[in-house]
């Protein structure tokens, strides 16, 4: 940071240095000194910024910890609601649900530049819990689609997205960390709601199931609505809606790329697992019960990730998480009640360790008055790999029959991301160099005032 102590001398081979009067100088220091610290000095910690954190933490238990559940649904649907449909039929519900979690992001991320923050979070928690209460009523596939598929998957979306970008203007140092406090919400109520729900279709059905789900939500997103909040006041100048440029920059085009071909098959696993196990014959309440252990133990991979991201490179983090896609090759031959536990938390330790560390890269990748334009943008690309992901699955079931052939496309898919990353590491380590260099360039133009 600047301090009153220091004089900017302005070199140039063109124009000669301007004379300004002492007052101008300093007011021009104090300006300088203040955007300085409102995009590189987040506060990084205090009571406020943890506060932010546990109101993203318990939203994003509320909304996504019911999106990551669809394992639980889609057995059930199988098995009951839906059982005239297909697997890949049924699974268009989930991926649709799991892809309008990332779809709104650039339109989310353009209010969040502007400075918008509680209105989005009041409206998308809101139509969540009516989504919720629509859902239960619902008895026809479209139904299901449109209240469950879009409806929940939307308004989960405006949070998940608007909730990874707030923590960017409150975190640096310990950017890690704070998501992944704040995702391991994700992973406690994506353990609690599969539980919740197996034992309450046993003795009160769906339709009384989802509306105690619905006030259980809603519960959460009063708190979320009181302690999370915006730190930065936005700005309205900011360009085209879809901007281009970020792609020019090589890091940016293969990171998000990776996360594309990540997100075709980072959650079929805990999507199938379920349904692999009942067509083993293994107990059904066990079966059921892999979807909770997968989010219970992603909720560790997620802090353990999140703190290596702050310590080492976020991307690193990713790479060796997502060459855990060996997993996506193995979980279909495990067939007992050891070898699917084991599996069970190994997928979820890696999953976790990806989402704890996936939003990081996109804060160092440039200006942080921008970085809900990059967020967004990315996220609203990765929607393609989340939208394909399961009906590919379950068109792949559906043609042979075998989980196995399942878990060769999702392993191959996790191999060709890391490859992705591999490059895309690469590539920001060059940024990285080229901005140290430039910052120091600026740097060497500081120098103290003569006595």
């Amino acid at each position: 940071m600047l301090t009153p102590n220091w004089s900017l001398i302005v070199v140039s081979p063109e124009k000669p240095p301007s004379h300004k009067s002492p007052l101008k100088v300093s007011e021009e220091i104090v300006s300088i000194e203040e955007v300085a610290v409102v995009e590189d000095y987040p506060p990084d910690g205090g009571l406020r910024a943890w506060l932010v954190v546990f109101g993203v933490a318990i939203g994003m238990g509320a909304m996504i910890g019911i999106v990551t559940s669809w394992g639980t649904w889609q057995a059930y649907y199988e098995e009951d609601a839906l059982r005239t449909k297909s697997s890949s039929e049924i699974a268009w519900i989930g991926s649709v649900q799991s892809a309008m979690s990332y779809a709104p992001g650039l339109l989310v991320g353009r209010l969040f530049d502007m400075g918008y923050f509680r209105l989005p979070v009041l409206a998308s928690s809101v139509l969540f819990v009516a989504c919720m209460f629509l859902t239960a009523e619902c008895t026809q596939y479209w139904q299901f689609l449109l209240c469950q598929g879009f409806g929940i998957g939307i308004t989960s979306g405006v949070f998940f997205n608007i909730g990874s970008m707030v923590l960017t203007h409150w975190f640096k140092k310990r950017l890690g960390l704070a998501l992944a406090i704040a995702y391991s919400g994700i992973s406690v109520f994506g353990c609690i709601f599969p539980i919740i729900m197996k034992t309450l279709l046993q003795y009160i059905g769906f339709k009384w199931t989802m509306r105690i789900l619905g006030f259980i939500s809603l519960g959460l997103l009063v708190a979320t609505n009181m302690t999370a909040a915006g730190r930065l006041p936005g700005t309205r100048d900011l360009g085209p809606l879809f901007n281009l440029s970020e792609f020019k920059k090589p890091v940016y085009s293969f990171y998000v790329a990776a996360l594309v071909f990540n997100n075709l098959a980072l959650t079929n696993a805990s999507t199938y697992i379920t349904l692999s196990a009942v067509d083993a014959g293994v107990d059904v309440g066990f079966s059921y019960d892999l979807v909770a252990i997968i989010n219970a133990v992603s909720a560790l991979g997620q802090l353990v990730g999140g703190m290596l991201a702050d310590r080492y490179d976020p991307i690193d983090v990713l790479i060796s998480t997502l060459l855990a896609a060996v997993l996506n090759f193995a979980w279909p031959f495990a067939t007992r009640v050891a070898t699917l536990a084991v599996s069970a938390v190994l997928i979820g330790l890696s999953t976790g360790g990806v989402w704890a560390s996936m939003v990081q890269p996109f804060e160092r990748m440039g200006r942080l008055a921008d970085v809900g334009l990059r967020i967004g943008m990315g996220f609203t690309l990765v929607t393609v790999g989340v939208v394909a992901g399961s009906p590919i699955s379950g068109a792949i079931f559906d043609a042979t029959g075998s989980y196995k052939n399942v878990g060769y496309y999702s392993g191959s898919a996790l191999v060709l991301s890391a490859a992705l990353m591999v490059v895309a590491r690469h590539f920001l380590n060059k940024y990285d160099r080229a901005r140290k260099h430039r910052d120091g360039r600026g740097r060497s133009r500081l120098e103290p005032a003569l006595a």
